[in-house]
């Protein structure tokens, strides 16, 4: 959540930062602000709304001029979301001025003591506390900013990633980062700072990514200096090549981020199993399996921590790992597992799966983890994010940048990873024999070209989203493997649509949901003519006799519920393990369709973050 976005060099700040922020709308916020120095003057634009909005404002109200400046798009905590709670903040002097990601927890009683002290505050938020904070270590120390900035943030308890400048000293930038990603792109003579490498990728391929706990003071001419927040320890930093492009973050003739992500899922899914999956030798490779196999086979149970879409990911994943390997599996929360004492031993191995690498529970599930002395495996997307720094081992999904804040195709990656992972397990268990493990490996290829068949019916799931946009609540349904694509169908449906939708087990139906069934309610199953097929046949039937509305999500072929649902959305038939890989497909559609129908914005849904770095 949140943005932050900073420029020092001999370039005008104003269009890189500009760019750089809607670059970074995707992370989901509710107000922008854009602080610039000309050398002279700090000049503040700011105001609830979209960056356009803050575009349109500052352009109008001060000169965009001067080559250092900060931006930020944030996502309201403390303080209602209105002009005067967005960011940058300036301290009571007006020479400091601060961008902030993050929550400081005890904000309050550093404001009374800050009160106290003479400090008056404008706006209701924590980082205003922050700056002033910092303005008041440096002035009653009399020493430089840096050094002011670490010894406030000793002072602070929470999450950060901060960006200040003061504007008596033009050619420097402090950041620090506890929490929030903070990267640092390094160019010729002028420094980019931003949450990920997106807003500064056409500009330089070098970044320095802050590990959590250290600073930075950034000065041109003298390059970027980096210490612990602690104990002021020089560190070493390991300067980073950026394997992004531009091409990855636009959005290519769709309209919607979201909706290209959606088509992009078969090239994504062939480049998660690219190398790793090598059918002709009948063999998978994984080098964070392969080099702590024997860990993984001593293992007493896998223990999956993740939370919303990545969680379902992991739900489905129980089900491979629990088939193919035959080794326990649990599904947490990771905000839930991090708080309630759970028993962890050297026998466990911890798999934390999320899109960003930069989830606030699933990283303090991780070090929770660590320290019982579980051997932690990260599943993530972001190449050097934290949670590919703290975890023992990994591996990356490879799905590429995903903008749109309803995750999409990080979810069928995350999938194939922990399907490659099951597999190459099983096999070396023995629980499959030689010729189902090569029958896996040969379906599992084929998945990329049957998803692109299942995308051919996004003209016919359009016509069904029009029907059903006006609908209040939906019913998600689905049985085994196929379970958990029922609670992603109707998390993605409130994701972006804000209509109320429910994912249920079919055969819990009766236990509840059955109550809310009429001739109103739409019901989505997915009964395909892999497991617990004449099951869930039944349940369509019992929905049937209330008058339910029913949309049916079928194998190619399917005869029995084409003669029972309202309608019925067909995907190619494979192997039981893997039909969530195209189960979910029409799902995504149909979300994506009616939130378009409804005019909602799809990309960056309302109070949602790509990214969730606090609790």
């Amino acid at each position: 959540m949140c943005g932050i976005v900073g420029y020092i060099g001999h370039r005008e700040a104003y269009p890189i930062i500009i760019k750089g922020l809607q670059r970074l709308e995707y992370r989901g916020y509710d107000s922008a602000g854009i602080a610039l120095y000309d050398g002279t003057n700090i000049k503040l634009s700011k105001t609830k709304g979209k960056v356009s909005d803050l575009k349109n404002k500052l352009e109008d109200e001060i000169s965009t001029r001067g080559s250092l400046g900060i931006g930020h798009t944030r996502w309201a905590t403390h303080g209602v979301p209105n002009d005067v709670n967005s960011h940058p903040h300036y301290s009571n002097s007006g020479d400091l001025v601060i961008i902030h990601n993050g929550i400081i927890e005890n904000y309050d009683a550093l404001k009374k003591e800050l009160i106290k002290r003479g400090y008056t505050f404008k706006s209701d938020t924590d980082t205003e506390v922050l700056v002033n904070l910092i303005e008041d270590v440096k002035k009653n120390e009399d020493i430089k900013l840096g050094k002011a900035v670490q010894i406030a943030l000793n002072q602070v308890v929470g999450a950060y990633a901060i960006a200040v400048f003061d504007k008596n000293k033009p050619n420097e930038i402090v950041v620090a980062r506890l929490g929030s990603p903070l990267a640092i792109g390094i160019g010729e003579d002028e420094f980019f700072i931003a949450s990920d490498a997106s807003p500064f990728i056409e500009y330089t391929k070098n970044a320095i990514y802050l590990e959590d706990e250290e600073m930075a003071i950034i000065r041109r001419n003298k390059g970027v200096k980096v210490r612990k927040i602690k104990d002021d320890a020089l560190v070493d930093p390991y300067m980073q090549e950026l394997q992004l492009n531009l091409e990855q973050i636009e959005k290519g003739g769709f309209d919607h981020f979201m909706l290209k992500e959606i088509y992009e899922q078969p090239e994504a899914i062939r480049d998660t199993f690219r190398g790793r999956l090598r059918t002709n030798q009948a063999m998978i490779k994984l080098a964070g399996v392969e080099d702590n196999m024997k860990k993984f086979l001593a293992a007493d149970r896998i223990i999956i921590v993740a939370c919303g879409t990545s969680w379902h990911a992991g739900l489905v994943s129980e089900y491979i790992f629990e088939d193919l390997a035959r080794i326990p599996v649990e599904v947490e929360y990771a905000s839930e597992f991090r708080y309630r004492n759970p028993v962890i031993t050297e026998k466990d191995i911890v798999i934390a799966i999320s899109q960003s690498g930069e989830t606030a529970d699933t990283l303090a599930a991780i070090k929770l983890a660590k320290s019982k002395g579980a051997f932690v495996f990260g599943v993530c997307n972001v190449v050097g994010s934290s949670i590919a720094r703290e975890t023992n081992a990994g591996a990356y999904t490879h799905a590429g940048p995903e903008i749109g804040v309803a995750s999409t195709k990080a979810f069928t990656t995350q999938i194939t990873v922990l399907s490659l992972m099951a597999l190459r397990l099983a096999r070396a268990k023995g629980t499959i024999t030689s010729s189902e493990f090569r029958h896996h490996l040969i379906e599992l290829e084929s998945i990329p070209a049957k998803v692109e068949e299942a995308l051919k019916s996004d003209g016919y799931v359009q016509t069904i989203a029009d029907i059903y946009k006006d609908a209040t609540n939906f019913l998600y349904l689905g049985r085994g493997f196929n379970f958990p694509v029922a609670l992603e169908g109707a998390l993605k449906l409130k994701e972006i649509s804000y209509i109320h939708a429910e994912g249920y087990p079919a055969a819990e139906m009766k236990h509840g949901p059955i109550a809310l069934i009429d001739e109103q309610m739409p019901v989505v199953v997915i009964a395909t003519k892999k497991g617990h097929y004449e099951k869930v046949v039944s349940n369509i039937q019992e929905i049937k006799s209330r008058k339910g509305k029913i949309i049916g999500i079928v194998t190619k072929g399917d005869k029995s519920v084409k003669e029972l649902a309202d309608h019925v959305i067909e995907v190619p038939e494979t192997l039981e393990c893997f039909t969530p890989l195209l189960t979910t497909i029409p799902l995504q559609l149909l979300s994506y369709h009616i939130a378009v129908m409804l005019d909602k914005n799809v990309d960056q849904p309302r109070n949602l973050a790509k990214s969730v770095t606090v609790e």
